[in-house]
């Protein structure tokens, strides 16, 4: 089997993957590090989270660049400030015998005066979000015109976030480049478009088939209605006592909502999403990790760089907007050969885009009934026995308080005092559950073809609707959206994908409420949704940005 020293790195580098304790290479290294370490070839390099792609870029860098030179050589493009954090954590490890060399994360919600300061004082590599990274280029505070080596990290996920302009901005910005690496755990056809126009016949290296499953993993699915989606997924959480895992919510809003309503009815649980300063997000982490926490509420993108062991179970509190997400999320459990269980709720109306999900993972989804209130308490009231029957009392002196207890309870017959026990840990339950309605939809089959083209348009339409949807249109088409005006532009430092973020952000609605944005210098006009406008109108009219008040109103009024 080889090892990091047969790839070709310097003894300092293959020195300090030992130091830490990494003694041979993932697939995703042993492929990509020999191509890398020339400095002049492009690479795709198609991988899922998890499997080493950091070392497998970062280690290269830290070979080719020059440590005398101290201006920007290498720059790390990646889509999240806690992924841009963890790479430059990983390789500071990595660098611990080549002290000559500076690197720095450049991302936004941190003084961008003082990373202007640190890049003033020499660095050699940047790793960088764009919207951050833009800002920089245009106040002409970093300069990327000697930068020899690019790497765009979660390059799928950039470009689901918008971000398409801004990396072609980037891309432009950095003439001299002698290679370009791209890391992605899916080829969508945006990819594809960015490595034929700016990178020059790459080498492609793919570990594993990408956008299939982790063939440990059981998909399950149960259908219920919009406003149970709540209930049920406190009663799947009850039906599985001994669950430790992740649940995925579109916005950080509702990661919010539901850990508050969780957590005051008493589960161990909370939640990570964007609003968490570093510190918060590291206590989260921490006590998810020592299983203080039993739950772990998450939007997609606070969850990247999440990586944590013995993860049993994920759900998926409704469906991700982006199909090929899915597999990032249910990829979080079954992991080290175990097994794992990746649930989804839906409606009915979703089916549709199940069997979607379920062609591309290449794995098939398991529709399961709504567990009721009875079989509920039944599971609970097993997992109870067996917890009391293993219960460890070899340790403490029990046996002292052994004669008083037969003295209490001498009256007692053996079932009343298992009748007692039971009633104090299931009481709740038991209130809880008592009249608990059925939750499940029942799938008619008998139902007209014309009924279902009715609720799910034809297959031309389905597949229009999904387009549109991919590129931010609404699913309704022209005749339900609005225009909004809004008092900012590319001169307040936004850029599209910025911008869309910002907003998408403020108003904590979903991507495809939203149309097309036109973008001037002091102005900008947003398509959107007839039944979402009013919402955002209300959380974005009257707020400040960057001291200036911002105006938002019906443009068509």
């Amino acid at each position: 089997m080889i090892t990091f020293d047969g790839l070709g790195l310097d003894e300092q580098l293959v020195k300090a993957t030992t130091a830490l304790g990494f003694v041979n290479p993932t697939p995703i290294q042993e492929k990509a590090i020999p191509i890398l370490l020339s400095g002049t070839t492009d690479l795709v390099g198609l991988a899922q989270t998890g499997t080493g792609k950091t070392a497998a870029f970062g280690l290269p860098l830290l070979q080719l660049i020059s440590t005398t030179d101290k201006y920007p050589q290498a720059l790390v493009v990646c889509p999240t400030r806690e992924l841009c954090m963890q790479i430059v954590t990983e390789m500071e490890l990595f660098k611990k015998f080549k002290t000559s060399i500076n690197m720095m994360a450049v991302y936004g919600g941190t003084s961008i005066g003082a990373q202007i300061r640190d890049i003033k004082r020499g660095v050699q590599i940047v790793v960088a979000t764009p919207g951050r990274l833009i800002d920089l280029i245009e106040r002409k505070a970093i300069n990327l015109e000697q930068i020899k080596y690019v790497v765009l990290d979660e390059a799928d996920e950039m470009l689901n976030m918008g971000f398409q302009d801004d990396i072609e901005f980037i891309l432009k910005n950095t003439p001299q480049r002698e290679s370009t690496w791209l890391f992605s755990a899916t080829m969508p056809p945006e990819i594809k478009k960015v490595s034929k126009r700016y990178m020059n016949d790459p080498k492609e290296v793919q570990v594993g088939k990408v956008n299939t499953a982790n063939k440990n993993i059981d998909h399950q699915y149960y259908i219920t209605s919009a406003q149970h989606r709540y209930e049920a997924l406190k009663r799947l959480i009850d039906f599985n006592p001994g669950m430790y895992g992740i649940i995925f919510t579109r916005t950080k809003l509702d990661a919010q909502e539901i850990a508050e309503k969780l957590t005051r009815e008493g589960y161990d649980i909370d939640a990570l999403h964007g609003d968490l300063t570093q510190a918060q997000r590291d206590k989260v982490m921490g006590q998810f990790r020592d299983k203080s926490l039993q739950l772990l509420i998450a939007t997609d993108v606070a969850a990247r760089g999440i990586d944590v062991k013995e993860i049993t179970h994920v759900i998926n509190y409704e469906l991700p907007d982006d199909i090929e997400v899915y597999t990032h999320r249910s990829g979080r459990t079954g992991r080290a050969g175990k097994t794992g269980i990746c649930m989804s709720i839906v409606h009915s109306r979703e089916t549709f885009r199940l069997r979607q999900i379920e062609k591309i993972v290449q794995a098939p989804f398991n529709k399961l009934e709504i567990p009721t209130g009875k079989d509920v308490c039944r599971k609970q009231f097993f997992y109870f026995m067996d917890k009391l029957l293993e219960t460890d009392i070899s340790h403490g002196n029990y046996e002292t308080y052994v004669p008083m207890l037969e003295e209490k309870f001498a009256d007692m017959s053996k079932e009343d005092i298992l009748k007692r026990v039971a009633a104090m840990e299931f009481d709740r339950f038991l209130k809880y559950y008592e009249n608990a309605e059925d939750l499940n939809i029942r799938e008619d089959r008998s139902r007209s073809r014309q009924q279902v083209g009715r609720e799910f348009g034809s297959r031309g339409d389905g597949q229009r609707r999904d387009r549109d949807a991919g590129r931010g249109r609404s699913f309704e088409g022209p005749a339900n959206t609005t225009k909004l005006f809004v008092n900012l532009g590319t001169k307040d430092g936004f850029y599209k994908a910025s911008f869309l973020q910002f907003i998408l952000d403020m108003s904590d609605l979903r991507k495809d409420s939203l149309g097309r944005i036109d973008m001037k210098e002091m102005n900008s006009w947003i398509e959107v949704d007839k039944a979402a406008a009013s919402k955002m109108i209300k959380a974005i009219d009257g707020k400040t940005y960057k001291g200036r008040k911002i105006r938002m109103n019906d443009a068509n009024r």
